[in-house]
Order: C-alpha cells, then sequence, then structure tokens
C-alpha cells in the first residue's frame, strides 16, 4: 500500500503535534516530518519530496502565503493551508485559495472532544483529497478578455440570458482564470457557486476576482437582483436560488450533495426560470454536484460546458457531467470564457 506523504508546517509545537498525531491516526497517511516556518518548508520540501503540505499562515522568518507562492514556483506540490477563525486568517486563507493552495483546515486548538474528532476527519479527508490533486504551478499567463462585436452586444444585452458556473476543489483559482477573461461589458449575468464554509472567504475572492476583471464581482445578497455584466457569488454556507424576475435567495436548508451552497440547486433554479436561455459551466471539483443541474440545462435546449481534464485540479465534477453526455463543449481552462462568450453569440 502506498502511503500519502506528508510535511507538517506550524510554528507551534502543540499544533504541530496535534496535527502529527490526528494524520498518523490514518494508516494509508505517513508524516515523513514537520518545519516551524516557511523557509524550513521549502527547504524540506526539495529533499523529502512530500505529497502533501498542510502550511499554518502566521509564521516567523516565512509566513505561509509567501511560502506557499514560492512553492508553486519551486516544487509543485499539493497544499492544504491551516487556518485560524479569525477574519483575518480567513481573508489570508482566501488569497492562499487563488494562489494554488487545494483546501484548507481550521487550525485544531478546541480540546473537546467532538471538536478534535470532527477536524481529524476533515483533515485527513482533504489531505487524501489533496495527494490526488493535479498542481500547476505555472503563473497565471497573461489574461486576454475574449469580445463580443458591438453588434452581438447591443442584441445580447436586450435578451433574458444567464450563465451559470460551479466549481469545488481548486475553483477558487480556475475563476481567475475565467471571470477576467470575460470581455468588458459583458452582456449578461453570471452566477456562480463555489463550495466554501460559512465565513468572509467568498466576500474576499470575490473582491480580490472584481480587481483584475473587467466585470463587476460580488458576494450575492438574499433578494439581489441579476444584472448583465455582474457575477454574483454565492456566500458560503448558504444556498443560491434563482427565482422569477432574476431574484437571488439564500438558503439555509440542509445540503445537497453533502455540499453548501450547492451547483444543483443554483442550475435547477436557474434553468427553471431561464429555460433554453442557460449556460452552464463546470470547473474542477471532486464528487459529481452539479450534473443533474447541467442535465437540466441540456434538457431545456441550453448549453454547458465542461473543463477539460487536463487543466483540472480534481477531475471529478466535469468527469461526471462528460461521462453522462451533458457536455456540448470540454475545453480547458484558459478557453472556457471565449467558449461562454461563442455560446451566446449561437444562442443569439
Amino acid at each position: 500500500m502506498t502511503r500519502v506523504k506528508v510535511l507538517v508546517v506550524d510554528d507551534s509545537f502543540f499544533v504541530r503535534k496535534r496535527l502529527v498525531d490526528m494524520l498518523s491516526s490514518d494508516p494509508e497517511i505517513t508524516v515523513v516530518d514537520t518545519a516551524q516556518n516557511g523557509l524550513e518548508a521549502i527547504e524540506k520540501i526539495a529533499i523529502l519530496k512530500p505529497d502533501v503540505v498542510t502550511l499554518d499562515i502566521e509564521m516567523p522568518k516565512m509566513d505561509g502565503l509567501t511560502a506557499l507562492r514560492s512553492i508553486m514556483t519551486s516544487n509543485p506540490t499539493a497544499v492544504v493551508m491551516v487556518s485560524t477563525l479569525t477574519e483575518e486568517g480567513s481573508h489570508a486563507t482566501a488569497q492562499a485559495l487563488m494562489d494554488g493552495a487545494v483546501d484548507f483546515v481550521h487550525k485544531p486548538t478546541d480540546n473537546t472532544n467532538i471538536r478534535v474528532t470532527q477536524i481529524r476527519e476533515e483533515l485527513i479527508s482533504k489531505v487524501k483529497a489533496a495527494a490526488i490533486a493535479k498542481i500547476n504551478g505555472k503563473a497565471l499567463g497573461k489574461l486576454q478578455p475574449a469580445s463580443f462585436s458591438a453588434k452581438r452586444s447591443s442584441m445580447l444585452s436586450t435578451s433574458k440570458k444567464l450563465v451559470m458556473i460551479g466549481s469545488s476543489t481548486g475553483g477558487p483559482r480556475a475563476l481567475i482564470e475565467v471571470l477576467p477573461r470575460l470581455p468588458k461589458g459583458f452582456p449578461v449575468p453570471i452566477a456562480v457557486v463555489q463550495h466554501m464554509p460559512a465565513g468572509p472567504f467568498i466576500k474576499s475572492i470575490a473582491q480580490r476576482l472584481e480587481s483584475i476583471s473587467n466585470i463587476k464581482v460580488r458576494e450575492a445578497q438574499n433578494d439581489d437582483r441579476l444584472e448583465p455584466g455582474v457575477a454574483l457569488l454565492a456566500p458560503g454556507g448558504a444556498h443560491m436560488l434563482i427565482e422569477k424576475d432574476g431574484v437571488v435567495k439564500l438558503n439555509h436548508g440542509p445540503s445537497v450533495n453533502s455540499v453548501k451552497p450547492s451547483v444543483d440547486v443554483m442550475m435547477n433554479s436557474g434553468v427553471s426560470v431561464f429555460g433554453r436561455n442557460s449556460i452552464g459551466v463546470i470547473l474542477t471539483g471532486m464528487g459529481h454536484d452539479g450534473a443533474s443541474g447541467m442535465t437540466a440545462i441540456k434538457r431545456q435546449g441550453g448549453r454547458t460546458i465542461a473543463e477539460h481534464e487536463s487543466t483540472c485540479v480534481i477531475y471529478g465534477m466535469p468527469k461526471v457531467v462528460v461521462d453522462n453526455g451533458d457536455a456540448d463543449s470540454v475545453v480547458p481552462l484558459h478557453q472556457v470564457s471565449a467558449e461562454i462568450v461563442k455560446m451566446l453569440e449561437e444562442k443569439d
């Protein structure tokens, strides 16, 4: 049996020991070493070649974000961030996800047995998932937006259309390759579900995306209305439903497909309103969330796009869509935006 090799990085001896004990409790994981800061981590990664690194954010000598960027450049490795529950820690975690971290877990500081068990199970699950992730350490290329003709843009802006995008593991970085490539004056609304727990993570991701995009990007609020050229991201821990006249409703009910927000919830509600004028997009992620939504879009005469395996961090959600025969187009990440533009022009 091949074990997952993990390097644990944290400046706290207590946290390092906790993480090592949690990970070592699983027979399929081996902790190969620990490091106290980013500099030490970079040196040990080069020597030990771990499958996964758990990385603290606040450390002396070199912090986690700086170390992450160096790791992605020098020795691309799957990284799971270990984050505090503070707002500052959440913002840093969101940044790390956009810089290439595969996932994150909360720092194990709670001593209650229930909480320790929950954190251990989450940590082990996410480390194993990270071990099969495809890590691309290449810097993001120049984001050249796709474009509409002026005539097409004018015609599209008066029609009732909707683009719906779903993503999970690796999604924050994938969205950086998609939304900023959409052209200025993008003439239809966009709804996005990125799997994320409750907290300020999505707000931070939306702010970063808007700062480098030609469109507006916001965290959705209850009773928002879909607008052309605006991407609304479902808040962490809440389903986003699209109702009549493009009104957005947030729902805190049970998880669907073991996640909240769910891509299926958004897509199935959206296609019930927009019908054949819907375009569905499924990006990187584990599991099958979004599959039934994409099927519904196809059945209503809408169009669908799945990210190609070659660029997925985890080829799970797109694979299910492709295997179901529900992908009209399968393209690598950097071509998704151009494909959206192409489909909008074809449907006009």
